[in-house]
């Protein structure tokens, strides 16, 4: 993970969030980014203690004050989280909250003898949080087409599998194109800035939204613009709004390409409402597992590994361009399901009604390593012309899209899972995507390494390898 990186991510969702001070955490590790000022409970009883306890501590607490401690949401929400307030949130830096600290730290006696979680920082859920390549999306060709190429068969509104993309929406002019005849939902918004240049992270969700179909064309995929907040979404209000994704009925599937660690191996307070509604019904939660080069659990995805979510959520880690190795950014352990290519794949963005420029802000970065340095998205996306040095005061780099993108991340290697999910239902009239993504799994026989390790890797037939570029290191 390279620091400096992480800042600047830090400091752009931080800009779309003006209101909500931000700090890094845990203390100043730069593990995960959370709001100041507030910690979370569920709602009832655990928020009484928790309120009770905190200001009973501050108030006898040498440094601290009991008098901002109250609750800052109703008693009752639908995510079953209470946000309490417990400091100004203006006091200190993003270097950390004392406050917050110091309410998890007056709680955790009372952890210990309950035997289960009371509290929790109120975390930034983010597709690009602490974000090792950094990647930018790099124009392609509209004559080379997509990678993975869309795959044979057709749709069938009678048999069509539902997928739901939790991500930061869809661009104006995404019905100019074929392939996503059959994806709806929100549009991002604003996509251009007073320049008239695209937005950083604007074309996520139609990305991903082509890539899925493309695996699989049998679907009806909606795509919800629930991370427009530079891709980020606190983690208090994402319960909310997974709720409100599926109001109108459940989903077959839904792809979620964003999350975040929390230090812990047991889940996200936000989220543990909407899980358990999720197992009680029958659809597949795709998760992405970071791109933080990391083996930390990272939330949701990392639910694949929890005794009551095996089966109901598959977690999926990047490949390299080659398909032979981890990608350098992926996360990766035990609690990764499977590997899917996520480096360097082909699909819809933007500028098909008119060609819209795009400002590289970033070029090389601190390379991962294979025992030996390979030029990957931790370095730099692969582009026309030349990019500002990182530090430089140069004018960044103006490209033009003219519809598709190359672009890298596990963002995309989980819609490439959800879309063979999906193409294995389709091909097999199995309407359980939870027992399709059993059956998918354990007939699997292709492998790649990561890390060392041996691991599932699921490769679609129209995806095509492209060329790893390597060097010595220290070169």
């Amino acid at each position: 993970m390279a620091p400096q990186r992480f800042h600047e991510q830090f400091d752009q969702i931080q800009r779309s969030m003006p209101d909500v001070p931000l700090a890094l955490g845990p203390d100043d590790a730069s593990e995960f980014i959370y709001e100041k000022g507030v910690v979370l409970a569920r709602d009832g009883r655990d928020a009484a203690l928790v309120e009770e306890t905190v200001r009973t501590h501050f108030t006898e607490a040498t440094g601290l004050t009991g008098d901002h401690v109250r609750r800052d949401s109703p008693e009752t929400n639908r995510s079953g989280i209470t946000r309490i307030k417990v400091g100004d949130p203006g006091h200190g830096d993003r270097r950390g909250d004392r406050a917050v600290t110091h309410a998890l730290r007056a709680m955790s006696e009372r952890e210990g003898r309950a035997g289960h979680r009371l509290v929790s920082r109120n975390h930034v859920v983010s597709i690009a949080v602490n974000s090792c390549p950094g990647d930018e999306p790099v124009p392609a060709a509209l004559s080379q087409g997509t990678n993975p190429a869309p795959a044979e068969g057709g749709y069938d509104t009678d048999t069509a599998v539902s997928v739901l993309v939790v991500d930061n929406g869809l661009t104006h002019d995404h019905t100019l194109v074929p392939l996503l005849a059959h994806v709806e939902g929100d549009l991002h918004g604003t996509e251009t800035d007073a320049a008239g240049n695209l937005l950083q992270y604007v074309g996520h969700g139609t990305f991903i939204a082509g890539v899925l179909a493309a695996v699989a064309p049998n679907t009806d995929i909606t795509v919800r613009n629930t991370l427009n907040d530079a891709g980020a979404i606190l983690e208090s209000e994402l319960g909310d709004k997974l709720f409100e994704a599926v109001a109108g009925g459940w989903p077959d599937i839904i792809s979620l390409s964003a999350g975040t660690s929390n230090g812990r191996p047991d889940g996200l307070l936000g989220l543990d409402a909407f899980m358990q509604e999720l197992r009680a019904h029958g659809t597949l939660l795709v998760a992405a597992a970071g791109n933080n080069a990391s083996a930390s659990p990272f939330w949701p995805a990392a639910y694949a590994d929890l005794p009551d979510y095996q089966g109901v959520v598959l977690s999926v880690g990047a490949l390299r361009g080659d398909g032979e190795f981890g990608a350098c950014f992926s996360n990766h352990g035990s609690w990764v399901d499977v590997y899917a290519p996520g480096e360097r794949l082909t699909s819809a963005l933007t500028g098909f009604d008119a060609p819209v420029p795009y400002l590289y802000q970033h070029s090389t970065y601190e390379a991962c390593r294979y025992g030996f340095t390979y030029l990957c998205t931790c370095q730099s996306p692969s582009h026309v012309g030349v990019l500002s040095e990182d530090g430089s005061v140069a004018k960044p780099d103006q490209v033009m899209f003219e519809g598709y993108a190359h672009w890298s991340g596990t963002s995309f290697a989980t819609p490439v899972v959800a879309g063979l999910v999906a193409a294995h239902m389709t091909a097999n009239k199995e309407t359980d995507p939870r027992a399709a993504r059993q059956q998918l799994l354990s007939t699997n026989t292709q492998f790649a390494e990561v890390r060392g390790a041996h691991v599932a890797a699921l490769k679609p037939a129209g995806w095509r390898p492209v060329p790893v570029v390597q060097r010595p290191v220290g070169t």
